[in-house]
């Protein structure tokens, strides 16, 4: 029988959005709801704009077009829109004076600013923007931390139709070049630097070195997040708010399918794939995901700790602003100056939809539970999880200790091409532990075997079977890559690239396939081993790769951070090879445990298992341009 760890109460479920929706199509559970809504995604698709009251300056004519084909779908077309109308011009109309952003720096200044604030600010750096010879379909770059000028930025490229680069703050020149020059981009939007555990991080000289390499780059427009900038020829001080006195900027209404930005992934070989999403769809399937999975309505303070160069970035902008709540950021790491500084942070910002990664939830479980509960984190409702499969133990605290066991935990699932969530579970679910739930709501995904058949109670290829507005308009100047990538294996089938399992009507993830391990013809996913290793209280964190072996095909390696106070020593290796031999079966005892001082991770805390197994087998990494501390390959190198 399947432990619930998680249980709505019946009598909240019908004023939650979902509720609200089924009520207003007369359906009657939740369960005909997400069947419909796979059936006849056109007609999911189309209701949800209409009930989120996504503005469409001119209507669409049609929801769904796929004349060329699942992969080319279109969608609302005929329609013309612009996502600043949609997350910012509607609530100065509606709601001026309700809270847009609420800001942190790591110094502990905050700034707030109102819907009516944003759009006046918005529209300020758009007029500097369009004097800068911006103009639709060209190309900014967005280098920014987690700024309210990083908001700003996103809405003022979109306002006058360009196209926004999100760019991960922590890249260097030679990656943040690579992406401007791709997307011919016109200008870069950076900041003279940042505070990352009480240092400034500068950045500005890395915009100018990246600038410095792109010819069609003309102008830098500079935040001044650490003092005053001076301007240049090719220096701009981003711009003041635009006065009440001044022309107001317009909002340009575009095509439902004109690009809105290009959002760039790191691949193992070849330069970073550009995922194209649109004003459009993005819009409309982010604002359902984050008011139907998490119950977000105005009032509502949304905090997901991630880097605006990742897709959590922009989808936490958009999701939250579409829905009229109050997007919260900071600036800083979770643990500085004290370990307890996220958990403040959500106390004094009354946060109620929290978002983190599981890695830095078992990140954080490493100080234990006592820095939780020196705050009131009662305003929480909602958390959230993305980015990697869950281990039990940190997934219990977080559920139990930082939401206090009265606040569900959604579990997403998507990608940087997906643009928003293949898998989820929703607040009107009951939720096993680590579960995805399923598929999000007019979502058709699936599992499927070698042989492109469904497949329950193993593990298998996730797949989806019919379009959605989110996903990606191939691939920016590489449409045969994006039909490769995605839609090759079986005829109108998207393969994600994840191995993914549904038992007892619950669906979970066990790592990316190009990831798996095949020990004598046995597949397992690294997630497996790497849960039975974190469930030994030696071990704070574990990574399981599979290297070449002349007999096994591949032998199982287990690279080990211990918690802290814990000395490495053979017989604790002998005990983790009997933790997971035990947990696992004799066919998957690991060949080799290796103690490391860290993992290698992205800002947005995945670890790239790419990384170690290339180290572990003398190979070409691939592109490492989201790596966050390249120290953790030394680690990784002084454990072999």
């Amino acid at each position: 029988m399947t432990e619930i760890a998680w249980q709505p109460d019946p009598s909240t479920v019908e004023n939650t959005v979902v509720g609200r929706f089924q009520a207003a199509h007369g359906i009657a559970t939740f369960e005909d709801l997400l069947a419909r809504s796979i059936d006849d995604p056109a007609w999911f698709w189309g209701a949800v704009a209409e009930f989120l009251g996504i503005p469409f300056s001119t209507p669409y004519e049609e929801v769904l077009d796929t004349s060329d084909g699942i992969a080319w779908a279109k969608w609302f077309t005929g329609g013309r829109t612009n996502l600043t109308a949609a997350c910012v011009d509607r609530w100065v109309a509606e709601s001026p004076e309700a809270e847009a952003v609420r800001w942190e720096g790591e110094d502990g200044s905050v700034r707030v600013l109102t819907y009516a604030e944003l759009g006046r600010h918005v529209e300020g750096l758009a007029g500097r923007l369009l004097e800068l010879g911006v103009g639709e379909g060209d190309a900014v770059g967005i280098f920014l931390p987690m700024l309210p000028e990083t908001v700003v930025a996103m809405l003022a490229v979109a306002k006058i139709g360009a196209i926004f680069l999100p760019i991960f703050s922590g890249y260097g020149a030679e990656a943040i070049a690579v992406r401007l020059q791709d997307a011919d981009a016109k200008v870069l939007i950076c900041a003279d630097g940042f505070l990352r555990r009480g240092k400034p991080v500068p950045m500005l000289e890395t915009a100018r070195d990246a600038a410095g390499r792109v010819p069609t780059v003309e102008s830098l427009v500079v935040v001044g997040r650490l003092g005053e900038v001076e301007p240049s020829e090719s220096v701009v001080p981003f711009p003041p708010p635009r006065g009440d006195d001044e022309e107001p900027v317009r909002t340009v209404p575009v095509d439902c399918e004109h690009p809105l930005f290009i959002a760039y992934t790191s691949g193992t070989t070849g330069k970073p794939k550009g995922s194209v999403h649109v004003h459009g769809g993005f819009t409309v399937k982010i604002a359902e995901e984050v008011a139907f999975q998490f119950d977000c309505v105005p009032g509502d303070r949304l905090f997901w700790f991630a880097d605006f160069g990742w897709i959590m970035g922009p989808w936490e902008f958009v999701g939250t602003l579409a829905n009229g709540a109050t997007l919260c950021l900071y600036e800083g790491a979770p643990d500085f100056p004290d370990v307890d500084r996220l958990w403040a942070y959500l106390e004094r910002h009354s946060v109620t939809i929290l978002g983190i990664s599981p890695t830095l939830i078992r990140s954080m479980l490493t100080h234990g539970s006592e820095p939780v509960h020196r705050h009131d984190l009662s305003s929480l409702r909602i958390l959230g999880s993305t980015g990697e499969p869950w281990n039990e133990t940190p997934y219990r605290w977080y559920s139990e200790v930082v939401g206090g066991g009265r606040c569900p935990v959604i579990n997403i699932s998507g990608g940087t091409e997906v643009g928003a969530c293949f898998l989820s579970p929703h607040p009107v679910q009951a939720l096993a532990p680590m579960t995805l739930g399923g598929p999000a709501l007019g979502m058709a995904v699936d599992v499927f075997d070698d042989d492109g058949k469904p497949v329950r109670g193993e593990v298998g290829e996730l797949v989806c079977t019919k379009p959605w507005p989110g996903m990606t308009r191939g691939l920016w100047k590489a449409p045969e890559r994006y039909i490769d990538a995605y839609w090759s294996r079986w005829p109108d089938v998207w393969v994600h690239g994840d191995w993914a399992l549904i038992e007892g009507g619950q669906w979970f993830l066990r790592g990316r396939s190009d990831d798996t391990i095949k020990v004598a013809g046995k597949r397992l996913g690294p997630a497996e081993v790497e849960s039975a290793l974190v469930s030994h209280p030696a071990v704070a964190e574990a990574a399981a790769i599979g290297v070449p072996h002349e007999v096994k095909g591949e032998a199982l390696w287990c690279y080990v951070v211990l918690a802290p106070g814990v000395e490495e020593s053979d017989s604790l290796r002998a005990e983790l090879v009997d933790t997971v031999t035990a947990a696992l079966g004799k066919s998957f005892k690991p060949s080799n445990v290796l103690f490391v001082d860290g993992l290698p991770k992205t800002r947005s805390s995945k670890v790239l298992r790419r990384a170690i197994r290339a180290i572990a087998t003398d190979r070409d990494a691939g592109d490492m341009s989201s790596l966050e501390d390249p120290a953790a390959l030394d680690a990784v190198r002084a454990a072999r």
